[in-house]
């Protein structure tokens, strides 16, 4: 029983493994809050997009300052989110295809660039897929102020991100500026996409904005329940993703995503006898999430 125990504990002995359990814990909540709006409002190819987008951003900035890298990827993944926020909006073509144009030029890009002069900062696969050795004590720090930023941002705008979220026309006509409000939800998830490539990566971070929130939606109608469940779940995840790495021998992104899938296909299953027993004890809500498609074309309106 002691080796057992002593063999469970033994990766928290290693100083590495214990920043990334943490830096994991708070991407998967911070992904997993965020990632109710996203999928709400049907923009689930955005953070798929802008994924590759931030990439190209990496690999630019690095080459220009090697160790401001983080800082150039994060300029550019807003700036890429706001083109997208502004072409979809002025122009007449869908988001999906400004989102189409922006990011893939954005990821050919980064990868002309590493092919054409190397790389200088963090490795093409760690960028890729995630890697708990890549994690520095400030990309630490630098995810608990986002993380803060956007919990803020939530509970500040609260009302307004739920209006415009279910209903952009009506909210515009009522005094909700609905295109300020999804130029800083997109801002917001561009900077969380960047905190988070070093452990979950580029490929595999999109999948963390999603799983949580669909599984958080088949346990509950209620936006409030949904938002602290799709928390939980992300923070677990995250947790017991990079926990199983270690073992595994596998990237942290990986085993993260994994271990979310496995709880999507129990949601599956426990899902509709819990919101038949939620509908039964509460009877209709006012707060109940309206069935929303997740549709990637359905970007930002």
């Amino acid at each position: 029983m002691t080796d057992l125990l002593s063999a469970l504990l033994d990766p928290f002995s290693y100083q590495f493994f214990v920043k990334g359990i943490i830096v994991a814990t708070m991407s998967g909540a911070l992904l997993g809050l965020i990632g109710v709006y996203i999928v709400l409002r049907g923009m689930s190819y955005i953070g798929h997009g802008l994924s590759h987008a931030i990439f190209g951003g990496f690999a630019a900035s690095q080459l220009i300052a090697s160790s401001w890298y983080m800082l150039g990827a994060g300029i550019w993944g807003v700036a890429s989110a706001l083109a997208i926020n502004s072409v979809s909006r002025r122009h007449r073509i869908g988001s999906d295809a400004a989102i189409g144009v922006v990011t893939t030029a954005s990821f050919a890009l980064g990868v002309a660039l590493l092919a054409k002069f190397g790389n200088r900062g963090p490795s093409f696969d760690a960028a890729l897929f995630g890697s708990i050795l890549g994690i520095s004590q400030g990309q630490v720090w630098a995810l608990a102020v986002i993380s803060i930023v956007t919990v803020v941002l939530v509970v500040l705008g609260y009302r307004a991100l739920l209006f415009a979220t279910f209903d952009p026309d009506v909210a515009q006509a009522s005094g909700v500026n609905v295109a300020r409000t999804d130029a800083i939800l997109v801002s917001v998830l561009s900077l969380a996409i960047l905190a988070t490539l070093t452990v979950i990566g580029v490929t595999l971070v999109a999948a963390m904005l999603v799983i949580p929130a669909v599984t958080a939606r088949l346990l509950t109608q209620s936006f409030g329940r949904m938002l602290v469940i799709s928390t939980i779940l992300g923070a677990f995840c995250g947790a017991l993703g990079m926990y199983a790495s270690y073992y595994a021998n596998v990237p942290s992104g990986t085993m993260i995503v994994l271990i979310a899938a496995a709880g999507f296909l129990i949601a599956l299953g426990i899902g509709p006898g819990l919101r038949r027993r939620e509908s039964a004890g509460a009877g209709p809500a006012a707060s109940s999430v309206p069935a929303v498609s997740v549709n990637p074309g359905s970007a930002i309106r």
